[in-house]
């Protein structure tokens, strides 16, 4: 009987290992020998915890407590295992047991396990997210797999597709999958009606292989009302693009005078109403800018941007271009008639530069249409709705104007709802030199050259000058400095400038330090080096909030030497 039990522990898969009361092992089986790699022979009659060092079975001994399905190390595997006190027909602890088994395959197959079910959900989460509508069959064409873009697409649910023949989708045209499963190539760009709708729609499709045996077709269905849609817009944009017409940001304002950024950021609010905007200030100033600025930050931005200069179209034929005209409208009239200016812009921008030379004739229909939403075509009878914004700019005294006579003044109000002003550069020549700078690498590019700054003495000649012609004014004297430098020159210098600013720019050194031919004692030439020297340092100091390093910087002086000129020249913030 002892011989047929030890042939039934020794078969046992389970490792055993049993010792008595005092610790000492009294059974160590075959299963226990390939786990511990050791040999019963070598063991039996040993205290446990000499021959397992992590053995709990002492304690199982002491407590009387069994242990069960404890996970634990053993060697370099790891086990687990139950524990169990083996007591007499009194109930005392005679000996304790502990049956344990190998679980590292098992942890191993848990692990592929559990990265299958997150590729399986990472599958299911990229086939359920992804905006193309897609339908899987298997290869007896029986629907399998659909994603929800397919349901959005085709207004068909899981329970109308799945475990059905694949044609029930198709309400007009024949079904790709079948032809992709009798063919077993992929098929590209055919035409079909799908769904209770009969969407209009193209599909491509290929097989399904596995170890080169067919086991299904997976079909890609695109909306072709959305491709015509996406299509329609792509040439919009390339119209935009041709034409850019609306070319500027806010990021093209050159600027940080008060004066200069509130009237950026009143143009900023206003960009994001529908209400219309007059731009007030002297010629140059960059009224045009800001309107482009304006329909760009506006939900207008992806429609037309439409330019009048209402300064530069005869008053004969102002109205015409406007509002259009009907065939036979006047001598001349194409066939068919014309789109006047205010419908080319319907959906988006209209900016009338120069509104403060329109004549009061047309200025009656300009009123009607920010009145009512519509023009009337010259020639024609019956309105046509329009939906465009205005912007409008002049540099005219419109008060002035609508008190002489030669504005109506319900225009006035009309136009005048949010009416920005942009200040003169005389008011804000802080921003001389950013503006500089800024006009010489856009110089750089159009005529390939490497100038890099303007001097000292040629920036206070800007600071001097009284700029009636304003940003357009400066542009346009920085422009002509580079054409009149050498190749090798880098630096903008007075010599390089137009002889108007130069003439201004002496006189003002003149009538500065009050030179006239009475005069006994005149500045010498260091004084009056070091009064231009003291005054541009103070302009670059305030420009750049009287951070010094970045002063220095631009000055291209060491910080120390700054720190001495200012101390010099008792400069303070």
């Amino acid at each position: 009987m002892k011989r047929e039990i030890e042939i039934i522990l020794n078969s046992t898969h389970d490792a055993m290992i049993a010792v008595d009361s005092d610790g000492i092992i009294t059974l160590f089986n075959k299963a226990a020998e390939k786990l511990t790699k050791i040999n019963s022979h070598e063991v039996m009659g040993k205290y446990i915890a000499d021959v397992i060092k992590t053995t709990r079975l002492p304690y199982i001994l002491k407590t009387g407590k069994s242990e069960l399905n404890r996970k634990q190390p053993l060697g370099d595997i790891n086990i687990i295992t139950n524990r169990m006190p083996v007591k007499g027909k009194n109930g005392d602890v005679i000996g304790a047991v502990a049956v344990f088994r190998d679980i590292t395959e098992i942890l191993d197959l848990a692990e592929e396990i559990t990265d299958l079910k997150e590729m399986q959900i990472m599958f299911e989460a990229i086939f359920n997210s992804t905006q193309d509508a897609i339908s899987v069959v298997d290869q007896d064409g029986i629907g399998v797999l659909i994603n929800p873009a397919y349901t959005r697409l085709t207004g068909l649910s899981k329970e109308d597709v799945i475990g059905k023949h694949c044609s029930v989708d198709i309400s007009e045209g024949e079904s790709i999958h079948l032809k992709v499963l009798d063919t077993k190539k992929p098929i590209k760009g055919v035409r079909i009606k799908v769904g209770p709708k009969r969407k209009d729609v193209i599909i491509d499709a290929a097989p399904i292989l596995v170890r080169g045996k067919l086991r299904g077709s997976v079909g890609v269905i695109h909306d072709l009302t959305e491709i015509k849609r996406l299509t329609s817009e792509l040439d919009e944009a390339k119209q935009i693009i041709r034409k850019l017409e609306a070319k500027y940001t806010f990021d093209d304002i050159i600027g940080s005078h008060d004066k200069l950024t509130s009237a950026i950021e009143k143009a900023k609010i206003a960009a994001t109403t529908p209400a219309t905007v007059i731009l007030r200030g002297e010629s140059g100033t960059g009224k045009e800018l800001f309107a482009h600025a304006i329909h760009n930050a506006s939900n207008r931005k992806h429609c037309q941007f439409v330019r009048v200069n209402c300064a530069a179209i005869s008053e004969g034929i102002l109205e015409s271009e406007l509002f259009g005209y009907e065939e036979g409208a006047f001598t001349g009239a194409v066939k068919g008639g014309k789109k006047g200016l205010f419908e080319r812009a319907d959906g988006g921008t209209i900016f009338l530069d120069e509104i403060g030379e329109i004549k009061m004739s047309t200025q009656a229909k300009l009123l009607r249409v920010l009145q009512e939403k519509e023009i009337v075509r010259v020639g024609a009878t019956k309105a046509t709705t329009i939906d465009v914004r205005v912007l409008a700019a002049t540099n005219l005294d419109l008060e002035k104007a609508v008190k002489d006579g030669v504005f109506r003044e319900d225009l006035y109000y009309r136009l005048n709802v949010i009416p920005i002003r942009i200040p003169s550069l005389r008011e804000h020549k802080k921003d001389i030199y950013g503006l500089t700078r800024h006009f010489i690498r856009k110089y750089n590019q159009e005529y390939g050259r490497y100038v890099t700054d303007i001097s000292g003495e040629a920036l206070e000649m800007f600071m001097e000058y009284d700029w009636p012609g304003n940003v357009r004014e400066l542009e346009n004297f920085i422009g002509r400095a580079i054409i009149n430098m050498q190749f090798n020159e880098t630096v903008i210098k007075s010599y390089h400038l137009p002889q108007n600013i130069k003439a201004q720019g002496k006189k003002h050194v003149e009538s500065t330090f009050n030179i006239d031919e009475k005069q006994e004692s005149i500045p010498s030439l260091n004084e009056v080096v070091e009064e231009v020297e003291k005054k541009y340092i103070k302009e670059i100091l305030k420009k750049n909030n009287y951070n010094k390093t970045q002063t220095a910087k631009e000055l291209k002086l060491s910080i120390r030497n700054l720190y001495y000129k200012i101390e010099k020249y008792e400069i303070e913030n």
